[in-house]
């Protein structure tokens, strides 16, 4: 059981401070605390608290598509892709496709996945994070390389939900 209290402070903590965002592992559980990228400086904050294992949640597709100039879709792909789904890094880290060098991926470009299906793992402080899906699709992209730093929020992969 999370303390209330403890966890008020903290969200106070991450609010009033130039943390972007804050992870903590305590007594089997896992608190993320993030500020929202709409608000940074804005002071709002966006939390979740996760049991072990639990999928950090996939964000719908912006109807915006990124031009050619950063390397993102044409106009009619764009618009081909719309309905797709992004799923998101919960973290910064480095991006892994499998869990050691010599093994296969966890998925490939086309690959059906379900909910709770291992996408990658995120290494981050020397802890690999699993992330698992929270849709039911085929791979349609892949948008990051074996071994590649990520951010928070960057799309990993695009999800073709069914």
């Amino acid at each position: 059981m999370i303390d209330v209290d403890f966890l008020g402070k903290l969200i106070r903590m991450v609010d009033e401070s130039g943390l972007d965002s804050l992870e903590l592992e305590r007594g089997g559980t896992r608190i993320r605390l993030a500020k929202s990228p709409d608000h940074v400086g804005g002071g709002a904050v966006q939390y979740a608290v996760a049991h072990p294992g639990a999928a950090p949640a996939a964000a719908p597709a912006s109807p915006a598509a990124p031009g050619p100039a950063d390397g993102g879709a044409t106009a009619p792909e764009a618009e081909s892709a719309s309905h797709l789904v992004d799923v998101v890094s919960p973290m910064v880290g480095t991006f892994y496709r499998a869990p050691a060098p010599e093994a296969p991926s966890y998925v490939e470009v086309g690959s059906v996945i379900g909910p709770g299906d291992t996408l990658c793992i995120i290494e981050a402080m020397k802890l690999m994070n699993e992330l698992e899906s929270e849709v039911s699709g085929r791979v349609a992209e892949i948008r990051v390389e074996n071994g590649e730093p990520v951010e928070y929020g960057q799309v990993l992969f695009r999800i073709d939900p069914t």
